[in-house]
């Protein structure tokens, strides 16, 4: 699946740097292929695609793979460098206490440290400077990266018990959802850290050199839109609604697809912390985006492939999403 979409935050956050260091931050959405006009719509979500794209411009345009983020830079090459020492590793318990050694040598980073006790293996973000103001997406950037580089090592993503953040939960904090796959997130916490159960450390790797090579040459839209095999019932439901939004099931048609009781699924979405509306809504979002910066299709054909019987409330619906009708934000993709 490409036709996945990110909020405009991550725009935001990823040039945030940018002008500081002198760039232009149109410049480098234009290279993206992101028209800058979307950085002024406040529900704008463009496909995450198009931000992968971005966060290499920026970075390479920057100089560091941690887009200014930190007190010092991770100058481009470190991650390959990473990579290639933590490729051979036989499990993925190995391949992140071999990670977090390799960052833990940069004294004034963002420092992963990776240990387990009893049922629980934790990875916790430590500040190497802790005189430095590291912002919030700093923490974001090496939590996504960790739980995605995990989930690329073992060919599936990677469940998780929590994860824990120190500060507090900020206007985007819907996003994080999305960020960590429907896991569990908590503010307010004493330490940022992601918690695994400890069996998940013995999984054999499921990468080698060769698969290597093929990754590093998109890192972070892998990432971005690598699908795994997942097991959450907020994958399940997904799954289902992008193979039939033309004719858009309801939740008593996909409980009855996932052997359960409608209530039963409701409390199972719940507890992933979504519902079916939103993971609906989500889809037909995606969906949209997709077809309007991929194809010529005309908002009416749009309209039917996302599940709507008639363009007007397609166009309606995607207002309230972005702000703006289908066909002005067409001119921004």
């Amino acid at each position: 699946m490409r036709n996945i979409s990110v909020a405009n935050y991550f725009l935001h956050a990823v040039l945030h740097n940018a002008v500081e260091k002198g760039l232009d931050p149109k410049q480098l959405l234009n290279e993206a292929g992101i028209s800058s006009e979307l950085l002024n719509q406040q529900h704008a979500r463009v496909p995450a695609v198009k931000l992968g794209k971005l966060q290499t411009i920026t970075i390479r345009a920057l100089k560091d793979e941690f887009l200014g983020y930190g007190p010092g830079r991770y100058t481009p090459g470190t991650w390959n460098n990473m990579c290639y020492s933590v490729i051979n590793c036989a499990t993925l318990g190995h391949a992140l206490a071999r990670y977090c050694r390799f960052y833990q040598m940069f004294e004034w980073g963002l420092q992963p440290h990776f240990e387990i006790t009893g049922d629980e293996a934790r990875l916790t973000i430590k500040r190497g400077d802790a005189s430095f103001a590291y912002q919030n997406y700093a923490f974001e950037l090496v939590l996504f990266n960790l739980h995605r580089f995990s989930s690329w090592i073992t060919q599936q993503h990677l469940p998780l018990i929590a994860v824990n953040l120190e500060y507090p939960a900020p206007a985007h904090a819907a996003e994080y959802r999305h960020l960590f796959l429907g896991q569990p997130v908590y503010f307010n916490q004493p330490r940022t850290e992601m918690i695994f159960h400890s069996s998940l450390a013995e999984i054999p790797s499921k990468q080698n050199e060769q698969s290597l090579q093929r990754f590093l040459q998109h890192p972070n839209l892998v990432f971005l839109i690598q699908q795994y095999d997942e097991k959450s019932w907020t994958a399940q439901v997904r799954v289902i609604l992008n193979k039939n939004l033309i004719n858009t099931p309801g939740i008593d048609e996909i409980a009855a697809q996932l052997h359960l009781h409608p209530q039963t699924l409701r409390r199972r979405l719940a507890h992933e912390g979504t519902s079916f509306n939103e993971v609906k809504t989500q889809c037909r979002q995606d969906t949209a985006l997709y077809y309007l910066g991929k194809s010529n299709l005309s908002v009416e054909q749009i309209a039917q492939r996302t599940g709507f019987s008639e363009a007007s409330a397609f166009t309606r619906a995607f207002k309230n999403w972005t702000g703006m009708s289908p066909q002005k934000y067409r001119q921004y993709l």
